[in-house]
Order: C-alpha cells, then structure tokens, then sequence
C-alpha cells in the first residue's frame, strides 16, 4: 500500500499530545489545509479543507491506547493516519504512517507537506500545554 512515515519528539508528555489527537474540537488548532471540523459521534467526523466548503470529507477515529496509537481513517478516500505515541524521557516520540490503497496514491504528495507541518504544530502545541 502506498505511503510514507514521518517522526518527531516533543518535549510534552504523552498525555498532552494524546488529548490533542484524540479530540475533535481541537483539530483546527494543529491540522493544517483545515477549514472545519465537525464532530458526528464519539468515533466519528467530518472535515473540510481549505477552500472546498462544498466537500465534507467523513472519518472516523479509533483509539488504541494500550499500545498508544490514534488512527484516522477518510472514509472518502481510504486514506489512513496511524499517530504512534511513545514515552520518550519526560517528552513524546510521534511517529505517524500515513497509507492509500494504490487507487488514491496521487493524493499523497499534495497532503504531505499539509502533514508535515500538522505533526509540527501538534508538537509546539502539547508543548505550550505542559
């Protein structure tokens, strides 16, 4: 399946950069190329990015956190986003696996950069919290 894998340390604990991933509300504050977000159920929500109002885009959102993962799954496009987070000193190891089946691998360059800088305002944000 095509994709890429990105990783960066955040002086936050894990627990403030899990609150950020796991609530809804609180995406616009870090999710880069996103307009609104509403939240349809506890596992569920719908997005829309910049500039297509038009397009409401549902996923759906599972936490695993015995083994410390969040995962947003596009419910358009398959595109899944696996958040891996790790004790790393008193900080966060994130490392997030982005994945398309083969039909929407175009789609994964143009919203590399948009991920990139997502896991970085992700980091300063959790960071400011702690």
């Amino acid at each position: 399946m095509p994709g890429f894998e990105l990783n960066t340390d955040c002086r936050a604990p894990v627990e403030e950069v899990w609150k950020l991933l796991f609530d809804p509300d609180r995406f616009l504050s870090w999710w880069a190329g996103i307009e609104a977000v509403r939240t349809d159920a506890p596992d569920q929500f719908t997005l829309w990015v910049d500039g297509h109002p038009e397009f409401p885009l549902p996923q759906t959102l599972r936490a695993d956190q015995a083994n410390g993962r969040v995962i947003f799954s596009c419910q358009v496009f398959a595109i899944d986003m696996v958040w891996q987070l790790a004790e790393a000193g008193a900080g966060t190891a994130i490392h997030l696996t982005v994945t398309a089946p083969a039909s929407e691998a175009r789609r994964l360059d143009g919203q590399r950069q948009h991920i990139e800088e997502s896991l970085r305002r992700l980091a300063e944000l959790a960071e400011a919290a702690s």
